[in-house]
């Protein structure tokens, strides 16, 4: 398949939660037979490529996020012949196949990991990974004072062969997920023939995860180390440029960094000419639906991106967040946002990303306790729910319990709300969610009007904004207030909601030309 040069820096991109998204083999986890079912689907979309969370092997502490192996497939995903057939009929639909990759850390199963606890201190096994000994006259308290993202101690300690205590390890996550150690040279060539087993095999590139979080301050065990930021340290920007050098070898791939920092200066620095193509940005997706916010998030990614010469990047969801129909308050008004925003998102210049499902409408779900695997439930000593609600597998055509997506029991319960939002009976629809994602995102790719790197702002009534990019006459309407609005002058091209007597309703978009 002939790829143009830089096919991401306008592309839609259609990011497939594994477990989620079609299970072939009825066990009720999705899986790579799955997806390659349902790639019609997605070409019907209209996306131009498909991300998948991780699916290599992994004892699942953290869905996935915890690598025992980058170089093979869990069998709860298929196996390597599957993985191949996947990238061919991916490649045949006239898509792309990018992976998640997960550096920072590896699974405490990962033959490293086993070689470091069956090692000595100060050995080469352990050096792969940041163990250190505990403060204190018995060594009992962690080398320092940070925290996991999962909550509790970002340190577990470990006992020798006669069960005495012993030294500590880092892991900025889950304990399940020990952080690497970017300082030792087999890491990175580890991640080099991580990623070159995978484009050989025909992949168009790679999300890094956590891309901000690799490298480590120097010093992890004096009292000042617990004040600094384990994030965004000067030399993780070398292991991106080494990431880079290799991905470059293979025309047409592309290297994205999920990095989550807020300051835009920093953010931008990732996207330098010599190291990430894109930067997954989140910010869109926990702004507000208020004009005003969202302008000016909109208007500091424009900035931090054209500083490096980068396009900037859209998403209103992902595997991390709740889902944008319930985030914007859900029913009716969350879904007539939750669309005027996708509108919004597909009309900036840039990527745009398109979590599985969002294109449905679909909401969390508020699961009973007993069925929730988000390691955050647990760490927080139940307290906080985690990310489950938002992970519910798609619903495709059919009934309960399935709809479609397994012929046995999915590994969390969809709601019976979900029968209402099934993929077949919307693609039936003229009026529904999905036939108006699939008529911007035709447009997008089709209208004239969607070039330029740049947005010109308008004049707007409170609550509300308006654009065009620049050079061009197509432009982006918001009401974000409570009360309808005159409609710029031209012709509406599209609209999320309904419009009357030349008006823009409320929670609606609106493009005209």
């Amino acid at each position: 398949m002939q790829l143009p040069a830089q096919w991401w820096r306008d592309a839609v991109i259609y990011q497939v939660y594994a477990r989620s998204f079609a299970d072939a083999d009825g066990d009720g986890v999705g899986d790579l037979d799955g997806v390659a079912s349902r790639l019609g689907y997605v070409e019907l979309l209209g996306a131009d490529a498909v991300l998948l969370t991780p699916i290599f092997t992994s004892p699942m502490a953290d869905h996935g996020y915890d690598v025992a192996d980058p170089r093979d497939v869990d069998p709860v995903f298929g196996d390597l012949a599957g993985f191949d057939t996947l990238v061919d009929r991916v490649h045949e639909h006239g898509l792309r196949l990018l992976l998640d990759i997960v550096p920072n850390h590896t699974s405490v199963q990962h033959e490293w990991f086993r070689a470091a606890l069956s090692s000595a201190p100060g050995s080469p096994e352990r050096s792969r990974y940041h163990f250190r000994p505990g403060r204190g006259p018995d060594g009992a308290t962690p080398p320092n004072g940070w925290t996991s993202m999962f909550g509790g101690p970002a340190w577990t300690r470990v006992a020798d062969a006669d069960d005495r205590p012993e030294e500590w390890y880092l892991h900025l996550f889950a304990p399940e997920q020990p952080d690497l150690n970017w300082t030792n040279p087999e890491v990175w060539a580890d991640l080099e023939k991580t990623m070159r087993f995978w484009l050989d095999r025909g992949v168009d590139g790679f999300r890094v995860e956590g891309a901000h979080s690799m490298s480590k301050p120097a010093s992890l065990t004096d009292a000042a180390s617990a004040r600094i930021r384990p994030f965004d340290q000067p030399p993780v920007h070398d292991i991106h440029r080494m990431i880079r050098s290799v991905v470059d070898h293979y025309p047409g791939r592309v290297v994205i960094g999920d990095i989550g920092l807020p300051d835009d200066e920093r953010f931008a620095a990732y996207l330098r000419d010599d190291e990430l193509h894109l930067g997954f940005s989140r910010e869109l997706a926990v702004t507000p639906f208020d004009a005003d916010a969202i302008r000016e998030t909109v208007e500091r990614a424009l900035a931090a991106t054209a500083s490096v010469g980068a396009p900037p990047t859209w998403a209103l969801g992902h595997h991390d967040v709740s889902r944008a129909v319930t985030r914007y308050g859900g029913g009716e008004v969350g879904r007539s946002r939750a669309l005027a925003m996708a509108m919004l998102t597909m009309a900036l210049p840039g990527t745009v990303f398109v979590y599985y499902g969002e294109e449905l409408g679909l909401v969390d779900v508020d699961l009973p306790d007993e069925v929730l695997q988000d390691p955050l439930w647990e760490r927080s000593g139940r307290r906080e729910r985690g990310r489950d609600g938002y992970r519910v597998p798609m619903p495709w055509e059919g009934t309960a319990p399935g709809y479609g997506f397994t012929t046995g029991a999915p590994w969390l319960p969809m709601p019976a709300a979900y029968g209402q939002l099934v993929a077949d009976e919307q693609l039936e629809s003229t009026e529904s969610m999905l036939s108006a994602y699939r008529a911007a995102i035709e447009l997008r790719r089709s209208h004239p009007g969607f070039a330029g790197d740049a947005v010109e702002w308008f004049g707007a009534p409170p609550g509300c904004l308006a654009f065009r990019r620049s050079g061009s006459t197509l432009v982006c309407a918001l009401n974000a207030s409570t009360a309808p609005v005159p409609l710029p002058p031209g012709e509406v091209l599209l609209a999320s909601g309904p419009l009357e007597s030349g008006e823009l309703p409320p929670d609606t978009a609106a493009w005209l030309a």
